[in-house]
């Protein structure tokens, strides 16, 4: 199906080039949650979201304008992720490849180089200009690391069928003539979709909002921990039956004690940590720097918290080093300079 043919397309698309431009550009972000949701991988996702647009710009004057924008825009998005899919399998975690690690002291174990794994989203690339609240909080749902990986275990079709209909509340009829399928094949396929999650994610837990004072105590304990090197204060942060996934390797752990005895072994002495509180996946999150030789922090990667009322359930970090970091905001080097800096574990998230 070529998604960006006017025949038969319902949307309204302004005549002169730059309406288009003026009505397109707010959906971007949107249009980003979207793609990431689908391919797992923000940087996929905005090359995504680039073919979307040039597609859109190539064929913009080839409709009759008799419904959304919004829709025809998804419409695109949508079929050039399904073509992306095609070249590759899903995006995993540590914890989709195997059960969890039992020996907290050894290493952590190699994965194989052709694992793609999946990756985190800055809250900021995608968040909603909107003031309504149950907007945002729906907003910040859609993007969390347990559901992204979960989608992951879908059949892509199945995927953008599931997403349009329940996170993005398209009607059957319009996500049928998005994908080129029926109405009823889009029921069937949600159906199996719906099917899929709860096996996959038979458990939704209870999470806290990432503004939320609870949230922000516990990353505060966690970022406390790491500069501090106190094994207390993560202990505190932890639920009894906390895990830790280490990205990029395939290990993980699971239940607090053994999470703390590895992380015993990383935390070293008091300043070779430094983090700066910031949110991914609608989840808090910090970017963590360590010490180097020259006493600068050089920057590691990003960890994001799975906050609950009873703890943090889950601690994904996601190694990346400068280049993840400033996609943040966030320099790609740190400088303590205890006499004047405040720490970062007592600042507001």
């Amino acid at each position: 199906m070529d998604e960006v043919s006017g025949e038969g397309e319902e949307m309204v698309m302004a005549q002169r080039p730059e309406e288009f431009v003026e009505q397109s550009e707010p959906l971007r972000r949107e249009l980003l949650a979207h793609c990431y949701r689908m391919v797992g991988s923000v940087d996929e996702a905005e090359d995504l979201v680039q073919e979307t647009y040039l597609r859109a710009w190539r064929s913009h004057g080839t409709f009759e304008g008799r419904s959304s924008l919004r829709t025809w825009l998804y419409r695109i998005a949508t079929n050039a992720c399904l073509s992306a899919l095609e070249q590759r399998g899903r995006r995993v975690l540590p914890s989709g490849l195997s059960g969890p690690a039992d020996d907290p002291d050894a290493p952590p174990g190699l994965a194989e180089s052709e694992v793609a794994w999946l990756g985190p989203v800055p809250d900021a690339a995608v968040a909603l200009e909107t003031g309504d609240p149950g907007t945002l909080v729906a907003a910040r749902e859609g993007v969390r690391l347990a559901l992204v990986a979960a989608l992951q275990h879908l059949p892509a079709r199945q995927r953008a069928v599931l997403l349009l209909r329940e996170v993005l509340s398209f009607s059957a009829a319009e996500v049928a003539t998005m994908l080129g399928l029926s109405t009823a094949a889009v029921k069937s396929a949600l159906q199996r979709a719906r099917a899929r999650l709860d096996e996959v994610a038979p458990s939704r837990e209870s999470v806290v909002e990432p503004t939320a004072p609870h949230a922000q105590d516990l990353l505060r304990h966690y970022i406390a921990g790491f500069e501090n090197a106190d094994l207390a204060a993560l202990e505190k942060a932890l639920r009894t039956d906390a895990a830790i996934e280490l990205v990029g390797t395939r290990t993980w752990f699971s239940g607090r004690t053994t999470c703390l005895r590895y992380l015993a072994h990383v935390l070293g002495s008091p300043g070779d940590w430094l983090m700066t509180p910031t949110r991914a996946n609608g989840q808090p999150a910090a970017a963590t720097y360590y010490r180097t030789a020259d006493a600068t922090h050089q920057a590691l990667g990003v960890a994001v918290l799975d906050a609950t009322p009873t703890g943090v359930a889950r601690v994904t970090v996601f190694p990346g080093g400068p280049g993840l970091v400033t996609r943040f905001g966030l320099p790609p080097q740190r400088e303590r300079h205890p006499e004047t800096e405040e720490s970062h574990a007592d600042r507001a998230v």
